[in-house]
């Protein structure tokens, strides 16, 4: 059995760390807010993310320092929004990562890197793939706190090691599946944030859902597009991993980036809404990461490039669903 680190504070964290739990005697648990850990000692559960996930307090090792967490792991599940991933290892460098199994449940462009977390980690921290897995949905936290039966990708060009963390995450209520697509499951975890963040903008536009459903066919279809472009190799857009992690995150009431869309779409301003909300929704960094990306690829991605004017160019969502709706087959 691995010695397994959970790194971040939020609801998926939380999750992970509840997941883990169901094999392993010992879980250590970085998470940057005091008032969590002391949450978790006291009462065995996350006092501002997943309240209702009860957690066995007893198995768990839970710090604030990041660098003491690494130390005594060889397993390291980062799940701490790409927004954050940056700053959070700061104070981390390539040797103290030296020989750790990389676990990415991060969906998001690191924002002024302009790559997925992988690619970071790679480049920064010299962890190369073969000692990298990224973990995908379809998934949401709230299912997971629940014991609702899940199904989750473990991707890496290493099988071995993929097989070795779908071993040690699969339970009672989370079957596993091997892939060895690193970065199509990455880039395609980045691109379902920005399209729920546009299902979530048409509902609150006033679309109904043959509208949505429309919407959603034609960001498939986008999405295979970018990963045939970003990632040449053979895929089957439809798995679940793909297609599935892209339905319920634009239709689950649980998607913080489809509640994100709506408000925007009813009229809220950017800083309005993320005031408003308690959690990062990713696909706000996700719509700049991508467009950034795009301006060297030029992918036709006209899904991706509206909700990137509508949110970092004041662009009309009334309009801009207008004339997406002119493009849509």
């Amino acid at each position: 059995m691995m010695n397994a680190a959970v790194l971040g504070s939020g609801s998926w964290a939380t999750a992970i760390v509840k997941i883990l739990s169901e094999k392993h005697d010992k879980i250590l648990w970085w998470v940057r807010e005091e008032e969590i850990k002391e949450g978790v000692l006291s009462k065995g559960h996350n006092p501002l993310f997943l309240r209702s996930c009860e957690l066995p307090k007893e198995k768990i090792r839970i710090s604030t320092d990041i660098k003491a967490i690494i130390r005594e792991a060889d397993t390291l599940f980062c799940v701490i929004p790409s927004a954050f991933v940056k700053k959070s290892f700061q104070g981390v460098d390539a040797e103290d990562l030296k020989d750790k199994t990389l676990v990415i449940a991060t969906k998001g462009i690191i924002p002024d890197e302009v790559s997925i977390v992988s690619s970071f980690f790679r480049k920064r921290c010299n962890i190369p793939y073969s000692s990298q897995v990224v973990v995908s949905g379809p998934s949401h936290a709230e299912e997971i706190a629940e014991e609702r039966l899940t199904y989750l990708t473990c991707g890496s060009e290493n099988r071995n090691l993929a097989e070795t963390i779908a071993d040690n995450i699969a339970c009672k209520y989370v079957r596993t599946v091997i892939s060895d697509d690193i970065e199509g499951i990455e880039y395609s975890a980045v691109l379902k944030n920005v399209y729920a963040l546009a299902a979530g903008i048409a509902f609150g536009l006033g679309y109904g859902d043959n509208y949505i459903a429309v919407l959603i066919s034609n960001a498939s279809m986008e999405m295979k597009r970018f990963l045939n472009v970003v990632d040449r190799r053979e895929r089957e857009i439809n798995r679940l991993v793909y297609l599935g992690d892209l339905l319920v995150t634009a239709y689950s009431q649980h998607s913080r980036n489809r509640t994100f869309g709506q408000m925007i779409g009813k009229g809220y301003s950017v800083c309005s809404a993320q005031l408003e909300m308690e959690m990062i929704a990713e696909g706000y960094y996700s719509a700049d990461g991508i467009h950034k990306i795009n301006h060297e690829l030029k992918v036709e991605i006209p899904i991706v490039e509206a909700v990137y004017r509508i949110l970092y160019e004041g662009s009309s969502p009334h309009r801009e669903f207008e004339m997406l709706s002119q493009t849509f087959q």
